[in-house]
């Protein structure tokens, strides 16, 4: 059953894993103001859908659940504490790009898997608007680039077996969710 107004991804996750949106309540005034940037429309639909958590055992999906581990802020202020630490020089976790900082551009994690892939949004504040996915499998140094949207993303990754290097659907690892949060 269609969600009315609902990103059309959106509800497709919902209905994979056969779930009502929890309507999880967020400022994302605060939010973006901290993080200096908008975050994608549909992201945010995610976030209130679901909040963060773990989608079929393995995809972890970061939400804005302050203190909690699944925590897109708290993740992101950690990478760019490392990023910034002059002990470490010019190293980025993230070569051949840089953690994002306000006013400037870089990556934003909002997701991983378990196998260790990890998937980023190339945030640039002169481009506000756009939010082109970069994720990265097994080779940390192969980056691959998709102009689609969050939720599109990760509905591929969960159900498309030909999403390759991402999809996780030939693995048959069933449609779950399993909340990082409490309400």
């Amino acid at each position: 059953m269609r969600t009315k107004g609902l990103d059309m991804w959106v509800q497709r996750l919902l209905e994979f894993v056969g779930r009502e949106p929890a309507g999880i309540p967020v400022d994302w005034e605060a939010t973006e103001r901290e993080i200096g940037a908008p975050l994608p429309p549909d992201y945010k639909e995610l976030y209130e859908a679901f909040g963060g958590g773990l989608f079929s055992d393995t995809v972890t999906f970061l939400a804005y659940d302050e203190g909690q581990v699944f925590d897109l802020v708290t993740q992101w202020r950690a990478a760019l504490a490392a990023d910034r630490d002059p002990d470490l020089g010019d190293v980025s976790a993230v070569t051949p790009y840089k953690i994002y900082e306000p006013g400037g551009e870089g990556l934003v994690s909002w997701g991983s898997t378990e196998w260790g892939d990890q998937y980023f949004w190339l945030m640039d504040s002169a481009e506000s608007g756009k939010w082109p996915i970069l994720a990265r499998s097994g080779d940390i140094d192969q980056w691959h680039t998709s102009d689609m949207s969050t939720s599109e993303f990760l509905y591929r990754v969960l159900t498309d077996t030909d999403f390759r290097p991402f999809g996780i659907a030939q693995h048959a690892l069933g449609a779950t969710f399993e909340p990082g949060y409490t309400l």
